[in-house]
């Protein structure tokens, strides 16, 4: 009995651990891909006419983020908050997290409310320093540090400094 705990622990590690062999396989596990997706290298094109809100936590935030990004978190969104500053519901809106996961759900969130252009940034911001984008600090001052997020998806970022706090 205790051989097979073992075992099926083993395998339930190895096979999670391993399962997402790409973003796109990691994206596919966790998303119901029911907001369309920008890449990295559409929104640099589009960037100053978009929204972009980071959907990660103030702490992540903090460290790094997109310039020009507001922060509307994940574990404290509130669409009021969104809502009271009268943003027109067709301007675009690019919403973005570390990998693509949290985004999805704040974005849902923001087509319920009337929202009509709203995109999932594909791979988040750890596609955008990946692919050798600037991020900028809480003062507004270019860095390498982004918060990964954690231990677990910190593997998907290969670019900048990973840091986990101030």
């Amino acid at each position: 009995m205790k051989r097979t705990f073992l075992f099926l622990t083993f395998l339930f590690i190895y096979y999670f651990g391993n399962a997402q062999n790409s973003l796109a396989e990691l994206l596919k596990t966790f998303n119901k891909e029911n907001i369309p997706y920008i890449t990295v290298s559409e929104l640099t094109k589009i960037q100053d006419q978009v929204l972009l809100f980071d959907a990660r936590e103030p702490q992540e935030f903090e460290i790094s983020h997109i310039k020009n990004a507001t922060l509307v978190g994940y574990n404290r969104f509130n669409i009021s908050n969104v809502l009271k500053n009268n943003i027109d519901k067709d301007q675009p809106i690019v919403v973005y997290c570390s990998l693509g996961v949290r985004s999805e759900d704040i974005s849902e969130k923001l087509k319920e409310a009337g929202f009509s252009k709203v995109y999932n940034l594909y791979g988040g911001i750890f596609e955008w320093k990946n692919n050798d984008h600037p991020v900028v600090n809480s003062e507004g001052e270019l860095t390498e540090n982004v918060h990964p997020c954690s231990k677990e998806w910190e593997k998907w970022l290969v670019k900048g400094q990973k840091v986990y706090s101030n």
